[in-house]
């Protein structure tokens, strides 16, 4: 899988940088299909003030309980806000709260209000509690304490995606500081990095059509990485974009070996692919101002189909009444 251009030919190039942990790893050729955080159930809930380096730690007590409650029932919690000053809520203001089910291939998100913190503990997670996100909502990393790289790049790319009308939020810590700009996109559930103003907006336009853009993907985060691999892999072998036209079997731990992956497809289709540890790469610190490690990437072999699309016999049989008719006239 290659990474996109770093320029967007609408609105010049987007920021790159170029000593920062990103600048690094994209200096070493460190891939960044497989790279997706897991989280399988999120909640983001729109925050006045600063962020701590941590949202655990946050000084509020009602953030600090909701994150405590929901870490206990293995739900990740971000905060969010939109870019500038001016677009930001007021202490009093009503606050936007989604909650995701990222689920591989059935992902759902959905919207409600709260007034303030106060109210955060009475957050339902039932879907039926919420309005259903249909257009898509873009979330930008832009967590300056945990990551220079995410400040600087996260927040450019956010400012011009809100210039273009894009619904896009920054937000706290998402993993991979040096693929940023990194993001993710609801409700389908996949992430991004590397992004350009370009291709933000293609990643967008291809999630309110229920699809996804590989062009700058790290994968779905209801995914384990090898999964990551081998789903985006063959999207890439054949070009399919729906979001939910593939399922990808579990698979065993081996420690970084070898693994076969299976993926399904909707319509009866299924392929292995083999998943393997990559070349070593140049050294490269894992965050701005971490100390430099090793890089084996995991990588994606070439798609085998295994099995072909399903015919019915009901088709089968439609199939032939046809010619037969066509015969006789």
């Amino acid at each position: 899988m290659t990474d996109p251009p770093a320029t967007d030919a609408s609105r010049g190039p987007t920021p790159r940088a170029t000593a920062g942990c990103a600048g690094l790893s994209e200096a070493a050729g460190e891939p960044q299909t497989g790279t997706a955080p897991h989280v399988r159930r999120l909640v983001a809930v729109e925050h006045v003030g600063a962020w701590p380096r941590a949202v655990a730690d946050h000084p509020d007590p009602a953030v600090a309980a909701l994150w405590a409650r929901l870490r206990a029932d293995d739900v990740t919690l971000l905060l969010i806000r939109r870019t500038g000053r001016a677009g930001r809520c007021a202490a009093d203001d009503a606050r936007t709260v989604y909650v995701a089910d990222l689920a591989p291939g059935a992902s759902l998100a959905w919207s409600r209000t709260v007034r303030s913190t106060d109210d955060l503990a009475g957050i339902d997670l039932d879907p039926a509690a919420g309005t259903p996100v249909t257009d898509p909502v873009m979330l930008v990393c832009a967590h300056g304490r945990r990551d220079v790289c995410c400040a600087v790049l996260g927040r450019a790319l956010a400012g011009d995606l809100a210039a273009e009308g894009a619904d896009v939020w920054e937000c706290t810590h998402l993993g991979g500081h040096r693929f940023a700009p990194t993001a993710l996109v609801l409700p389908t559930g996949y992430a991004y990095g590397r992004l350009d103003t370009g291709a933000a907006l293609a990643a967008l336009k291809a999630a309110a059509g229920g699809g996804v853009d590989p062009w700058a993907c790290r994968g779905h985060t209801g995914l384990d990485p090898a999964q990551q691999l081998a789903e985006l892999a063959v999207r890439e072998h054949t070009g399919i974009g729906d979001a939910g036209a593939l399922l990808v079997d579990p698979v065993s731990p081996t420690d970084g070996g070898p693994v076969t992956v299976t993926v399904r497809a909707r319509d009866g289709r299924v392929w292995t692919v083999p998943v393997r540890a990559g070349a070593a790469l140049p050294a490269r610190p894992p965050s701005c101002g971490a100390a430099l490690e090793p890089a084996v990437p995991m990588v994606a072999g070439v798609p085998v189909l295994r099995r072909r699309v399903r015919r019915t016999a009901t088709r089968v049989r439609s199939v032939v009444r046809a010619r037969v008719s066509t015969a006789r006239h």
